[in-house]
């Protein structure tokens, strides 16, 4: 494993760190004013609404002069759904979650950025949280991140959790494993080892990235956000750096020998794809393909299908703005030896969480992409057609909370974190009976 490289120091940057600051203290009154949970577990119903035609999205884009490589590439015609919605709280008073996955036993494994691992069992029940994980740098987006169960889970117990690293000069995104025990009522990780570490270090308090997937052939793909500052951005198109990349290790951590990068110095080994901004949404489709979504800017949310050994772009192409409203480089969206998205969004909808959803409670959704919503406040389904996005609709939106994940349960049922902003929930989605 490479040794930490030398810091680089992140600022603030006059008008547009005032500008966001601002903004999130607005939106963050919104959420806490939106933060209560109905007193009881009882499931309400959602009926969805219509769509008049056209897409569901209808304000103006930043890019205003921006346009699509390829028909529907935005902006799709809108769905429907012809369903009821029963809407049940699964578990309530969680404390920022941000991930969450589902153990053999039909327990749920849960992350809370504060650093906390927990474990919610039947009627809502909370474990203590975890002991024996490293430490945590909680700070802006950085905390305990992802989690994921080891395939053969039920014999060795195996757990891995992305987090950001405290380091001597900055901080990382870093990826664990450890064993998961219970005993006389404790939770507890033990044998606990970091299996990678992005480099360099940097002191950032942003784009962590931090979605692990884990593949049919025990290998596991890790994002790796570019720590959104101007001087390290530039290094997702370096391959010297693990910045703004999605990476491909085998369970142990080391590198797949037919990893695209491998025996192609100076590049590093690691990298499966470059050019990313910051991906938040990850998960493989039935045939066992990767695909990512990743926050843009000031719009250029992008849906990708991450190739071994390409270029996605970012910061060279896109189709997003700066926060401050001036264009990003160059201002281009296509360049040569660059893939386009497979879709975008402009404006955002803060992607976090992802699945295909391939279970038989909603027959008409199997097939589709489901993606949660941070500042858009909603779940996002897409319909595809092979490759390419035909549809989309919008749900969730009259609870005014931030979708923070994303997973479809073994009963077929589908699962989100609602974040309204003091307290989030976790939520449970299944067809209204009598549909």
């Amino acid at each position: 494993m490479r040794a930490p490289a030398a810091p680089v120091r992140f600022c603030l940057r006059g008008k547009s760190a005032l500008l966001r600051a601002t903004c999130s203290i607005a939106l963050l009154s919104i959420f806490q004013a939106c933060s209560r949970e109905p007193a009881s577990q009882t499931a309400d119903t959602l009926q969805v609404a219509p769509v008049e035609g056209g897409s569901p999205e209808t304000r103006p884009p930043h890019g205003i002069d921006y346009k699509p490589a390829f028909e529907d590439q935005t902006r799709a015609p809108g769905l429907k759904t012809g369903l009821g919605i029963d809407v049940e709280v699964v578990a309530r008073g969680l404390h920022t979650p941000w991930s969450f996955e589902f153990l053999p036993d039909g327990r749920i494994l849960l992350t809370e950025r504060e650093g906390r691992l927990r474990i919610v069992g039947k009627g809502g029940w909370l474990s203590a949280p975890a002991s024996g994980l490293p430490p945590v740098e909680v700070t802006g987006q950085g905390g305990l991140l992802d989690v994921a169960v080891d395939p053969h889970f039920e014999t060795n117990r195996t757990i891995y959790w992305s987090y950001s690293e405290p380091r001597k000069g900055g901080n990382g995104t870093a990826l664990a494993k450890g064993v998961l025990k219970e005993t006389d009522g404790s939770l507890s990780v033990e044998n606990v080892q970091v299996i990678f570490r992005q480099q360099p270090t940097f002191a950032s308090d942003a784009h962590f990235g931090s979605r692990i997937v884990i593949t049919s052939d025990d290998k596991l793909f890790l994002t790796l956000g570019e720590r959104e500052a101007l001087s390290a951005r530039v290094q997702s198109q370096d391959l010297q750096s693990d910045f703004g990349k999605i990476v491909r290790l085998n369970l142990d951590g080391t590198i797949p020998a037919d990893n695209p990068f491998v025996g192609r110095s100076p590049a590093w080994p690691e990298i499966w794809s470059y050019g990313h901004r910051n991906v938040q949404a990850a998960t493989l489709d039935p045939s066992g393909r990767l695909w990512t979504i990743e926050h843009g800017p000031s719009g250029g949310d992008e849906l990708n299908q991450p190739k071994a050994g390409l270029n996605y772009g970012w910061p060279t192409i896109g189709y997003g703005i700066e926060y401050s409203g001036e264009k990003v480089g160059a201002g281009i969206t296509a360049l040569g030896g660059m893939e386009q998205p497979v879709y975008y969004w402009d404006p955002v909808i803060a992607p976090s969480g992802m699945i295909f959803y391939t279970g038989d409670l909603f027959r008409e959704w199997r097939g589709d992409i489901f993606v949660g919503g941070l500042g858009s406040m909603k779940l996002v389904r897409l319909k595809l057609d092979g490759d390419k996005v035909v549809g989309e609709e919008w749900l969730l939106q009259e609870r005014g909370a931030r979708i923070r994940d994303v997973k479809q349960g073994s009963d077929g049922a589908i699962y989100v974190i609602a974040d309204g902003g003091h307290l989030a929930s976790l939520l449970r989605l299944s067809p209204k009976v009598g549909n």
